[in-house]
């Protein structure tokens, strides 16, 4: 099942946020730091609280998959951030699902839910950043048709520094 999400999801969402960082990243980036995120899921959690109430004022949504009533994957999207409003840009700014639930079309339908939001709300094109070194998400969104823009960026967490590709797609407008 596919929806928006509430914000007593938000613990769940962050729960997923945390698990899937340390499975889909490990051996791309240290195990110390993925296994002190445990350490941020309170205030993952008031991020997430804070996102989903916010959402309709900001332009922004998240959208929760559950299977049997638990919460195994989001997708967070809005205007992107980096850049100026006017420029009709959307961004897929999170999706993530818990490995047990890989390749089983929950992933597939987040993107297609968020992706067709944004087109909704009037986007021209969409971007979203992914870790240089995650094969496996690079290939799902050049499957759903998004190319790499050449932008890159490295962002600092802590000690680790994440280097990132941007990914665009058009809406054909």
């Amino acid at each position: 099942m596919i929806r928006p999400a509430r914000p007593e999801d938000a613990r769940a969402i962050a729960q997923v946020h945390i698990r899937s960082w340390q499975q889909a990243y490990r051996g791309q980036l240290p195990d110390t730091f993925l296994e002190t995120l445990d350490l941020s899921l309170d205030r993952r959690t008031k991020h997430w609280v804070a996102q989903i109430e916010a959402s309709s004022e900001s332009g922004r949504g998240v959208i929760v998959a559950e299977r049997g009533g638990s919460l195994v994957g989001f997708v967070a999207f809005g205007p992107a951030d980096s850049e100026a409003k006017d420029l009709k840009l959307g961004e897929v700014y999170a999706i993530y699902l818990d490995s047990a639930h890989w390749g089983r079309g929950y992933g597939r339908s987040l993107f297609q839910s968020a992706t067709e939001a944004l087109r909704r709300a009037g986007f021209d094109e969409a971007v979203l950043w992914v870790l240089e070194t995650n094969v496996r998400a690079r290939r799902f969104y050049e499957i759903a048709g998004w190319k790499p823009d050449g932008q890159t960026k490295a962002d600092e967490r802590g000690t680790v520094t994440l280097h990132e590709v941007r990914y665009r797609f058009s809406f054909g407008r």
